[in-house]
């Protein structure tokens, strides 16, 4: 089952903290291409923007200032990124977050993502599984059986976990509402829902 009817890019930044607009830079990046119901494809990187490594970053993380400033440099990376992402649909767990950094980091080089749209899946989450008591992805990927391959708290390892939660999500609402597969755009629209809206309006798409 393809699951979702076009591609839609998975992705997650590390950084140095909450707000680029603080002055705060991104460490690492993965963007997975979730496509034919799979992860397809992948870019993954760490970045060197010359900033120095908070040390509670490195507790969280790992990632430390020596694997930064051998990283390759954001000048490079970003345009890599947004070559990746091209046309897509875009989702990140707390979308806000890494949308957010793309689009500063991106705007430093005088460049824009072209991505159709952003998916959020903490927010979709919370709309499709209303009962669950938590939606952080460590708590929301072991409600729904999906286990971390690797540390959490990297790009890629976040990322692989938040893509197989936005395929479950899709996989959900295929056997739900019948749909063979889930136009991204769709994803969008319920991300605008109050949660108590989501299942007749994911009817009345299933009956259109």
């Amino acid at each position: 089952m393809r699951v979702y009817s076009k591609p839609i890019v998975m992705i997650d930044f590390e950084t140095t903290g909450l707000s680029p607009d603080m002055g705060d830079r991104i460490t690492e990046v993965a963007a997975l291409r979730i496509a034919e119901g799979r992860i397809v494809e992948r870019y993954v990187s760490l970045i060197n923007c010359k900033v120095r490594i908070p040390s509670f970053i490195t507790g969280l993380t790992g990632i430390t200032q020596q694997m930064v400033d051998g990283a390759p440099p954001v000048a490079e990376v970003v345009p890599r990124l947004l070559e990746f992402i091209g046309a897509d649909a875009l989702a990140a767990h707390n979308a806000s977050f890494d949308e957010k950094f793309l689009r500063a980091e991106s705007a430093r080089l005088g460049m824009a993502s072209a991505h159709q749209g952003t998916v959020c899946s903490l927010k979709l989450s919370r709309r499709v599984f209303p009962q669950l008591g938590s939606y952080k992805l460590g708590t929301l990927s072991g409600q729904l059986g999906i286990k971390f391959k690797s540390a959490a708290h990297r790009a890629e390892s976040d990322a692989e976990v938040a893509a197989e939660v936005l395929l479950h999500i899709g996989r959900h609402l295929g056997s739900t509402y019948g749909m063979n597969e889930v136009d991204p755009a769709l994803l969008l629209s319920v991300n605008k829902l109050a949660a108590a809206k989501v299942h007749q309006f994911l009817l009345k798409q299933t009956a259109a």
